[in-house]
């Protein structure tokens, strides 16, 4: 059962006054749900509430789980949620219109990286004599190439090779395939403009939807063979011995917006005080998360290990949440970008990483036609609202909360990471003024005019 919580502000909120009232203004509703599903990186949000960043603001906000991606898009959209924890994908795909239309914003990223890819014991067994080993253990970060002869056997069986992730336009999608054709193997492709939606056409492998906290199980049963997921759910394999953790999304590719605090358009329009609150809430907690050098975390896995929050042990949690990644059993590495929840200015909305995600979306036929390169601007500017998080970050600048030096340069910045911020396991670099000509560099994908 969802658990909602809140905290009341009382007479105390009409005493409220700051620098940033005078430039804000007061919160045209103050009265505010926002759901999230259990996965780690939804810490920033029960950050903000434990610590009473939402009260500062003069918001009284409740928490509410959500039992998958698509009830929590469904229910903002609705107006039943007034935002929500969402995949980075989730505003853009709304809003050109992949799944359900409407036109869905962000003003706020809520954390870098955080994602890794799981597979069964038996699939693992089946890798490990392709990889390469020093001091008895795999060097990382492992291809998929490794992955290939286990696919073929499968293949040689009559069996399909079955992989989950969470959500069509999901960050574990687009990492999953982008590993997988890294490799040479074929991921799908999918065709809307002819009713399928399923991204199987021409697959190697067969990719499906499971809801993140019901990974291990669906592993175990042996439904699906692995699986690309957030924390904690690959390492929550690993403490129930059921799977391996065979690559993080950090050496898949690094340092582009995993999820995204997301609104409606509707909704931004019509609370905008609102909505700069909540950002500058958001902000105060991304900022603690990462403070000295992630000194904060075990207090923050502590607090989302709740049952209403994660609700998976602390233990769990903390491994990835403290720097550290447990892949085969007892095989425990750093990992301190793991997670990432302010540093590289992980928090402002980069219209580059819209721009990648929409390139996976034409990549593999979610966009059904040839875009030009303007068009991915333009919709990154639809969704990604920095001068949103820009005022917001002004306000804590001014009240004295935060330094200029924690956020870019506002005068000066474009909204594009350089892009050697970025690195790709297959080492293709990318270019987000140039989205046509990064598509056209890899072997397997749309190209051009091509529809699957």
């Amino acid at each position: 059962m969802n658990k909602k919580i809140g905290v009341f502000l009382g007479l105390g909120a009409a005493l409220f006054t700051t620098q940033a009232t005078a430039q804000t203004g007061w919160p045209e509703k103050e009265d505010l749900t926002f759901g999230f599903i259990k996965l780690t990186d939804m810490a920033p949000l029960a950050i903000a509430y434990e610590r009473g960043y939402f009260e500062d603001e003069g918001l009284f906000v409740e928490l509410e789980a959500q039992a998958n991606w698509r009830v929590l898009l469904d229910r903002v959209i609705s107006g039943d949620l007034d935002g929500a924890h969402m995949l980075a994908g989730q505003p853009l795909g709304a809003t050109v219109g992949f799944g359900t239309e409407a036109h869905v914003v962000t003003a706020f990223t809520m954390d870098l990286n955080g994602n890794a890819c799981t597979v069964g014991h038996d699939v693992w067994e089946g890798m490990k004599p392709h990889l390469e080993m020093a001091d008895g253990k795999p060097v990382h970060p492992i291809s998929a190439e490794a992955l290939a002869p286990v696919i073929d056997d499968f293949g040689a069986r009559g069996e399909s090779f079955n992989l989950g992730m969470v959500f069509p336009v999901s960050t574990h999608n687009y990492e999953l395939r982008y590993w997988l054709a890294a490799a040479g193997i074929h991921p799908g492709y999918y065709a809307p403009q002819r009713g399928d939606t399923n991204g199987q056409i021409d697959a190697d492998v067969m990719i499906s939807v499971t809801p993140p906290p019901q990974m291990p199980a669906t592993l175990e049963s042996g439904t699906i063979h692995g699986y690309c997921v957030g924390e904690p759910w690959n390492q929550q394999a690993v403490f129930r011995d059921i799977g391996v953790p065979v690559i993080t999304d950090y050496d898949i590719r690094n340092n582009i917006a995993e999820k995204v605090f997301g609104v409606s358009n509707d909704w931004a329009e019509q609370y905008p005080n609102t909505h700069v609150r909540v950002v500058k809430a958001l902000i105060r907690a991304g900022h603690w998360l990462d403070a000295e050098d992630n000194a904060n975390r075990e207090e923050a896995a502590r607090i989302i290990s709740q049952p209403y929050y994660v609700g998976a042990d602390y233990e769990v949690i903390a491994n990835s949440m403290t720097g550290i990644f447990e892949f085969e059993k007892g095989d425990v590495r750093e990992a301190p970008d793991f997670n990432v929840f302010f540093r590289y200015d992980a928090t402002y909305p980069f219209y580059s990483d819209a721009i990648w995600y929409l390139t996976q979306m034409r990549r593999w036929g979610q966009i059904p036609e040839h875009k030009p390169d303007d068009w991915y601007m333009d919709i990154a500017r639809k969704v990604f609202l920095p001068e949103v998080y820009e005022q917001a970050a002004r306000e804590l600048i001014a009240e004295g909360t935060l330094d200029a030096s924690d956020f870019p340069d506002f005068d000066t910045e474009d909204g594009i990471r350089p892009v050697e911020a970025t690195t790709f396991i297959d080492g293709i670099p990318f270019d987000a003024r140039q989205p046509t000509a990064y598509l056209e560099q890899f072997e397997i994908g749309l190209k051009g005019d091509e529809q699957p």
